[in-house]
């Protein structure tokens, strides 16, 4: 009931970022300055705080590598197979991205760091630094590829190069090969930011979550659900356990790849020609589905 209660508080957050964007609270300049919070400081100091005193050779395996390699891989190509005969390409590059982009940064993460201990928060963080790296390469070659957008994967491989929260894990990851000491205070603030990274996450989603009626869908809709909150587990679940890792792995892997469609895929749709109202109405199903799935999953874990 702690777990089930724990998620539903997620699902609250959510509904309060939308409704004080509704009520003109969260407009969109005091949004986009909450999100600059959430991903330039708590969530590089949660990554940098679940990893900078651990074990990187225990924590970054090449099971794990090829683990979440394999799951995106496969899921990708699965959604281009089940996707492949829309008629609307917009429409059609969307539902196949969304069925495999996971939030592992804004839910995946915070929600681990919150339920699990500190060793599987620190594999959850590279699992978010793998998917990343492989995840958004493949997303912007499906938008490119069949929508025909103007421009390159180079310029978007530079923004990731970018990426706050990848440099964080570079820099924990480095920090602990060399072992090198952190003092006190700083880590002290870090965990006050780090905590605030869930809150802060959930308010911006919640804020940029929108339902139109009008593009409803419901058949492409379920299926992207489907897709992300069921099948990819399984197939996570599947491949992390013929791969044979150890129990935290195990974990964090299944939990971070169990969850919904990511935000960012609204944002590499409007801006790569798919279709942006179909795209924030799949983030919002998958997001409150995911409260039911994310309980089960992480049940299973336990």
């Amino acid at each position: 009931m702690e777990l089930f209660g724990r998620l539903l508080g997620l699902l609250a957050l959510l509904l309060v970022g939308t409704g004080l964007r509704h009520a003109g609270i969260l407009t969109s300049s005091r949004t986009a300055r909450l999100n600059a919070v959430a991903y330039y400081i708590a969530l590089p100091a949660l990554v940098f705080t679940a990893t900078y005193d651990q074990n990187i050779a225990a924590i970054l395996t090449p099971t794990l590598v090829v683990g979440v390699v394999a799951v995106l891989s496969s899921m990708a190509a699965l959604a281009w197979l089940l996707n492949r005969r829309r008629n609307r390409p917009a429409r059609q590059s969307v539902a196949m991205i969304q069925s495999y982009h996971s939030n592992l940064g804004y839910l995946g993460l915070p929600l681990v760091a919150s339920t699990f201990d500190a060793e599987v928060t620190a594999i959850a963080s590279v699992v978010l630094g793998i998917g990343s790296l492989v995840q958004v390469p493949i997303t912007v070659l499906i938008l490119v590829g069949i929508n025909g957008a103007d421009t390159r994967l180079v310029d978007q491989l530079a923004e990731l190069g970018k990426n706050p929260v990848l440099i964080a894990l570079l820099a924990g990851i480095a920090i602990g090969s060399l072992g090198l000491p952190v003092a006190q205070p700083i880590t002290v603030g870090l965990d006050a930011l780090a905590a605030l990274a869930l809150p802060l996450a959930l308010l911006c989603v919640g804020a940029t979550l929108e339902v139109d009626g009008p593009e409803l869908d419901l058949e492409a809709t379920g299926t992207v659900v489907g897709l992300k909150l069921i099948v990819m587990p399984a197939v996570a679940w599947l491949a992390f356990s013929a791969l044979g890792v150890g129990a935290p792995t195990f974990t964090a892997a299944i939990v971070m790849l169990g969850t919904p469609t990511a935000v960012s895929t609204y944002v590499f749709a409007n801006e790569l020609g798919g279709d942006s109202e179909f795209a924030s109405l799949n983030v919002f199903a998958s997001t409150v589905v995911s409260v039911g799935s994310l309980f089960v999953l992480i049940r299973l874990v336990l």
